[in-house]
Order: structure tokens, then sequence, then C-alpha cells
């Protein structure tokens, strides 16, 4: 997204999503929120990248923010940042960063899902829900009190997650494939994307990193689409989106959040990409308890950083 306004606005705020994955960075005018610029740049996650590659990303997301809306760089009246694992640890590192830079006037520095509240619930509080490469469920009371469950990454956890989904698939095809469970699709199907017909040759594709955690995950949607005439594949889905709900209801009961017309939050490719998984989810959630209020589907997190931003200055 370009414009180039015939005069520049005074007053410019700054949004910023940064992940394992990718970075986004959007520029919009601070009175209007109308968008100027928008940028993408590699991850930016210090838990999974190291500091130096992460610092390095912000940076070029920001200078292509400016960039796009054909401005020059300059200190913005605000800026907000969600970032991914800033929770654990690495906040100074990021504000210390931003004031070499002289990037705002005024900063807020936060985890991720501070950009799901104010992107996809009314008032920005409830419960938000991951559930991509990984999962995590985040929660925000209405005094601004957070939480979070989950998120224990692809070795602890991540149930519900489209890593999960695919590594259970591969394990179904290869237990398929010595005669110890029932036949399965997901067994020629996998074949098929790995472009061989020997179920070995999946050894070295995953232990070799031909498919890496990126290239597992995206096998997911393969999975949600014979889950309608496999049963293989349909135990994996109906288990999987179980327990990511159930994720979801303990990170409830955990903040003691009101479990009748909650607001929920949702993102990632599963939830806002597979209607399917999105509507079983939320049936899930209901019987575990907790019946939604107003759901909002967040495809564009940097832009919850953007009414932060604006927020900050009123």
């Amino acid at each position: 997204m370009t414009a180039t306004p015939a005069q520049p606005p005074d007053r410019l705020v700054l949004g910023i999503d940064g992940g394992a994955s990718t970075t986004t960075a959007i520029l919009a005018e601070a009175t209007t929120g109308r968008l100027l610029g928008r940028s993408t740049a590699g991850p930016s996650n210090i838990q999974a990248v190291g500091v130096e590659s992460a610092l390095r990303e912000l940076g070029r997301a920001v200078e292509a923010a400016f960039d796009a809306a054909g401005l020059p760089y300059r200190p913005v009246a605000a800026a907000a940042l969600g970032l991914a694992g800033i929770d654990l640890d690495g906040g100074q590192v990021i504000r210390d960063w931003a004031e070499r830079i002289e990037l705002a006037e005024r900063l807020s520095v936060g985890n991720d899902a501070t950009l799901l509240f104010a992107a996809g619930t009314p008032e920005g509080w409830g419960l938000a829900v991951v559930a991509g490469t990984g999962s995590i469920a985040f929660t925000r009371r209405p005094d601004g009190r957070e939480g979070r469950t989950g998120g224990w990454g692809y070795l602890l956890g991540d149930e519900g997650s489209a890593f999960l989904i695919g590594n259970l698939a591969l394990r179904a095809a290869c237990r398929a494939a010595d005669r110890i469970d029932p036949p399965t699709e997901l067994l020629p199907a996998l074949l098929a994307k790995l472009g061989s017909a020997d179920p070995r040759d999946f050894i070295p594709a995953v232990y070799r990193g031909t498919w890496d955690k990126a290239a597992i995950a995206a096998l997911a949607p393969l999975v949600l689409e014979l889950a309608a005439a496999d049963a293989a594949a349909r135990a994996i889905f109906e288990a999987q989106v179980r327990e990511l709900a159930r994720t979801a209801a303990g990170a409830v009961a955990n903040a003691d959040l009101p479990r009748e017309n909650l607001p929920v939050a949702l993102t990632g490719g599963l939830l806002l990409h597979s209607t399917p998984f999105r509507q079983r989810f939320l049936a899930d959630l209901q019987a575990c308890g907790v019946s939604p209020g107003p759901v909002g589907l967040v495809d564009e997190p940097a832009l919850g950083a953007v009414t932060l931003a604006r927020r900050m200055l009123r």
C-alpha cells in the first residue's frame, strides 16, 4: 500500500507487528488514521533469531514503510510495537534501539497479543487465539491484566497448530506404510507432495531438512481437506481442534474471565483460512463452557498497532 500525500502530514504514527516469520510496519496519519505506507521485513522475534538480527529487520521495516509512503525518515508522534517473544525478555533492548534511532516521541512495546486485542475485540479485552505454524491463547482483562496459556513451542506443545497437524499426518502415514494402522489417504497424498512413491523417502526429507518446520506446517491444509473422507485425517483434525479449544478455555479459566458472551479475537492461517477449522473450534470452545460473544478475525495485526499508537495521542 503506497500513497504520497501532496503535503506531508504534521504528525505520523507507526504500527509494527513482529513475529518469527515476518515483520510488518504500517505508517499512518495520526489524526485520521489514513494509511500512508506498508512494508514487510524478516523475523524480529528475539527469542527465535537473536537480538542483532531482530533489530536489523525492525530497522528495515521502518525504513521501507517511509519509503513506501514517499516520505523521508523522521521521528513519529507515537509508535506501537507488538513483538512475539518480547514478554519473556528483551523489552529494554527494543526501547534502547528505538531511542537510539529516534523512532518516536511516545513508544509502546509489548507482545504481539496486544495487537490482537486492539484489532479484534470491541473494547481491547477478552480472549485471543493464534493457530498458525504454532499456537497460543492470550487473555486480557478489562483492568489490563494479561495472561497466556500454551505457546510452549513445537517440541513441548503447540496443540492445534499447523505444524503438529502436519507432523501427526506424517506419523499416521508412516504407521500405515508399516501396516500397523489401517490404510489412509494421507499416505499417497503426502507421497505425492514429496514427489516419491517410497515412504522411506520421508526419512531424509524430514531429518535432512528438505521438509523443515515450515514445510511440515504447510501440510496442514491437505490434512483438513482429507478429513471429510479419511478416518485418520479426520481423527487428527478433530483431536487438534479440541485441544486448541481446551487451551483457550484454560486461558479463560486462569484469567477468571466471563464465560458468557466473551469477546474473542482469532488469527493464524488455520483459523483465518479454514472455515471448517474455525467453526469446529468455536463449537468446541462452547462445549468447554466458554460462549464466544463478538468474534473478530485479525488478518493484519499491524493495524491494531496503528490503533494503539493513535490511542496514545488521545
